[in-house]
């Protein structure tokens, strides 16, 4: 019979496995950065820069200002142990989890294959043409490849047929990333990066799908089999199978807590503390709030983006940030990195109800600290929200 874990436990739980309420040190360094990204499986990349990236900030939010030069060599230098695919979404993952997503590549292409009308068919020309220019010249970025295109004589592609067949490949696991330059990803051929013991790893769906539920597990500490599919997008029928394969080798066990309508599931490892202390503002894209049902249902917090919502019907703010104290979601802060002018901008920000009294002075720090790792010498507070009088006045700034 499933143990009973109280609401309160199981969002500790979770925190914890995500490497909340730990002790940090002053100057993270490299053993800091890689046994953060170890606990968390994978970091979700994003193109949006309104503050930073997204793969920088779970990390900023769990061990505090880092060099992020640093991570840059740690995930996107040639024989970084990372490497680029389609996890939970675009992701730097381990190069070990690579194999694990053999299936997952075998899927794209058997759907191209499958699709009378998908690109590959009328372009395998411009597949073989992209092999060999990788073969002869090594990894290069799409916007290289798509200029030699023009130089060359013959029969010409154009630049989205370069970033569709690249895009493909990749997919495919027929080209794979050698890291990143100006956030411009970089293709290469999977034997000129990735090690001969990972190139030649046979792994097999059942096989692969236990061992990506046992790391999502591990870094949700709890949760539903839809929570820890989620982690790496993976089947619900095919994940629930695995889960009591795992449950029979000891690695996870059901539990219930009240308010959940699905059983939870308990990683073996996961530690159980009675408090969390914690101060930090999450990306949209950070794993304890990217699975929105399962933020509402840990945290009672109903979170959504607005980066494609029109202005005028904005109620938060265009890339708001979830605010965590302690073991709750307290607000939502949506900043700005005005680099030009040296300034962190704090375009709006809001209290949830119920939000302790001390939210602001103790967010101030956290402000502090991320216009200081971003190289930024002001912050400003515009007055919209809840929460941005007190932050005014904790700063010693006039609202604008």
């Amino acid at each position: 019979m499933a143990d009973d874990i109280s609401p309160a436990h199981a969002r500790r739980i979770a925190l914890a496995a995500q490497g909340f309420g730990q002790k940090t040190v002053a100057a993270p360094g490299i053993r800091q950065l890689n046994l953060a990204i170890a606990r968390l499986g994978l970091l979700q990349l994003d193109s949006v820069n309104v503050f930073e990236r997204s793969h920088y900030l779970p990390l900023f939010a769990r061990l505090g200002a880092y060099d992020k030069a640093a991570l840059d060599r740690l995930t996107f230098a040639r024989g970084s142990r990372y490497i680029e695919y389609w996890a939970h979404e675009a992701a730097i993952i381990p190069v070990d989890t690579w194999p694990l997503m053999r299936w997952r590549m075998q899927r794209f292409r058997d759907r191209a294959e499958s699709d009378a009308d998908h690109w590959a068919h009328a372009n395998r020309p411009m597949i073989q043409w992209l092999r060999a220019e990788l073969a002869e010249k090594g990894p290069l970025p799409a916007s290289a490849v798509e200029h030699d295109l023009n130089k060359r004589s013959g029969p010409w592609w154009g630049w989205s047929d370069v970033k569709t067949g690249l895009e493909a490949m990749f997919r495919w696991g027929d080209l794979v990333s050698a890291g990143r330059s100006r956030f411009e990803r970089i293709y290469a051929l999977p034997e000129q990066v990735l090690p001969g013991e990972v190139l030649e790893r046979t792994v097999s769906r059942q096989e692969a799908h236990r061992e990506l539920l046992t790391r999502a597990a591990s870094a949700h500490g709890i949760g539903t089999a839809s929570d820890l599919a989620d982690y790496f997008r993976l089947g619900q029928a095919e994940s629930v199978a695995a889960l009591h394969e795992l449950e029979d080798a000891g690695v996870v066990s059901r539990v219930a807590v009240p308010g959940w309508k699905q059983p939870g599931w308990l990683h073996r490892d996961a530690r159980s503390p009675r408090r969390i202390d914690a101060v930090a503002m999450l990306s949209p894209f950070d794993p304890v709030v990217w699975n929105r049902p399962r933020a509402e249902r840990l945290f009672g917090f109903h979170y959504r983006i607005e980066i494609y919502t029109p202005a005028p019907k904005r109620i938060f703010g265009y890339y708001s940030l979830p605010i965590l104290l302690d073991d709750a979601l307290v607000g939502r802060i949506d900043l700005k990195n005005d680099r030009q002018n040296g300034v962190l901008r704090v375009q709006s920000a809001w209290l949830e109800p119920g939000a302790p009294a001390e939210t602001a002075a103790r967010l101030v720090p956290v402000l502090r600290d991320a216009a200081s790792w971003q190289g930024l010498e002001q912050i400003e507070v515009v007055g919209r929200g809840t929460l941005s009088p007190g932050l005014a006045a904790e700063l010693g700034v006039a609202l604008i």
